[in-house]
């Protein structure tokens, strides 16, 4: 399994469009794989016959394991020194075994034997390097995991899986192989709700990721979000004014999201340790300000194309950047690239008439921006005159921010600042 993408630990297998036995050239589309929202194909590196694939479809597979053995041609044996595969790892005579990632209850040096009464069997249990990373940041054991109710391929345990079993309170985190129940212990309350009857729609697997991504979001950073309001009163007459003249001399058309990014990336700029991830006791104050946005695609699911090096980019150049992404998520075509590296996220919820919102980050990051719809609406502004009344084009914001690193005094400052630089837009500004 191929990565195909930073951060990228495990990909799904969509379908294999060459069957064992086949024939196929250098370059021909092996199989499709999904990772991180995007759908990846994986070409042949090199002319030969598929001998057998050692996943099937809607398998998860981690990174860097061997999904299929490949004989290649004689003209490319001839050519090479070593045997080209799939992965970036050459096959292993035996299949190697990944530390910690096969559990066998058997082994009592390893792991104490877990009782029949879980409905656990004693045989070796798979865990992906995903779902251990996740167990040892929460301090999970395997006797624990091996409890956890699996919903996956072959009674895999799956990422959500994990998480909805810490969303109920981990009931299994202190059980003992043969503890006696106590009848006066708290126990979770096992609720069964009436979910109602109606048209029953499976989830896709982008909904299932975007899901898993949410509710990972919730349970790791205690989300605060801090609001203030702009007059974009100035912006708004500028891009009306110029939208025309803009796209006659740049080929392109203006709208508001190049200006937020460019603003958003200049405050970021100003304030840094906004621009942050969190691992484990450190902070990572990122170098590149890469701004990702929110962008609804034609099925209804969500995703952030990210703007690379916002802050080095002159405004034409982001207008550029912003466009091709946002047909690219139109027409379906982004790419593992366009999507990966964003530092700080803005979603303009304005577009669908909110307000405002309240919006969960994106991980890792440690703060995101809603934009609410502009508004025309009476002000009392401040004239040389004395205080008036004049209607002016307001907006909304809202940052949402981890509280573990960001405190009320940098969320506010912040966001105060994105406004700031919204109301100060330049009217002379030449485009």
């Amino acid at each position: 399994m191929p990565k195909m993408g930073e951060s990228i630990t495990e990909g799904t297998i969509i379908n294999w469009l060459v069957a064992e036995g086949d024939v196929f050239d250098d370059g021909d589309i092996i199989l499709e794989v999904a990772t991180d929202k995007v759908d990846n194909e994986v070409p042949a590196p090199a002319s030969g016959t598929l001998i057998k694939t050692l996943f099937q479809a809607k398998d998860v597979v981690p990174v860097g394991e061997v999904i299929a053995i490949l004989e290649i041609s004689e003209e490319v044996k001839s050519s090479v020194k070593k045997p080209v595969i799939l992965n970036e790892k050459s096959i292993p005579k035996k299949k190697a075994q990944k530390p910690n990632s096969r559990l066998n209850l058997s082994q009592k040096e390893e792991v104490n034997s877990i009782s029949s009464p879980l409905g656990k069997s004693e045989e070796a249990l798979f865990f992906s390097p995903l779902i251990i990373k996740i167990a040892k940041e929460h301090h999970i054991s395997f006797e624990e995991l091996a409890r956890i109710p699996a919903t996956g391929h072959e009674g895999r345990l799956r990422k959500s899986d994990v998480f909805q079993y810490i969303e109920e309170g981990r009931p299994f985190k202190f059980a003992q192989p043969v503890a006696e129940k106590d009848p006066t212990a708290y126990r979770i309350p096992q609720l069964q709700f009436d979910k109602g009857n109606g048209k029953v729609i499976e989830m896709d697997r982008m909904r299932q990721m975007i899901a898993d991504h949410m509710v990972y979001s919730k349970h790791t950073s205690p989300h605060v979000t801090a609001y203030v309001e702009a007059d974009m009163t100035n912006m708004v007459n500028w891009r009306n004014a110029n939208k025309v003249a803009f796209q006659e001399k740049h080929g392109e058309r203006l709208t508001f999201t190049p200006l937020f990014v460019e603003a958003v990336a200049k405050a970021v700029k100003d304030f840094p340790n906004i621009n942050a991830s969190v691992d484990g006791n450190n902070i990572i104050v990122k170098e590149d300000i890469n701004i990702g946005m929110a962008t609804a695609l034609p099925s209804g699911n969500l995703i952030v194309p990210v703007v690379k090096n916002a802050d080095t980019k002159d405004l034409k150049t982001i207008v550029a950047n912003v466009n091709e992404l946002a047909n690219k998520a139109r027409e379906n075509k982004l790419a593992g690239d366009d999507i990966k590296g964003s530092t700080f996220t803005i979603s303009n919820v304005g577009t669908f008439g909110s307000v405002m919102g309240t919006p969960i980050i994106n991980q890792p990051e440690v703060a995101i921006l809603a934009l609410g719809i502009i508004k025309k609406r009476p002000e009392v502004i401040e004239t040389e005159n004395g205080d008036e009344i004049a209607i002016r084009s307001m907006m909304y914001l809202s940052l949402s921010f981890d509280h573990r690193v960001v405190d009320g005094f940098l969320g506010g400052s912040f966001v105060r600042r994105v406004a700031d630089y919204f109301e100060q837009f330049d009217v002379n500004r030449i485009i």
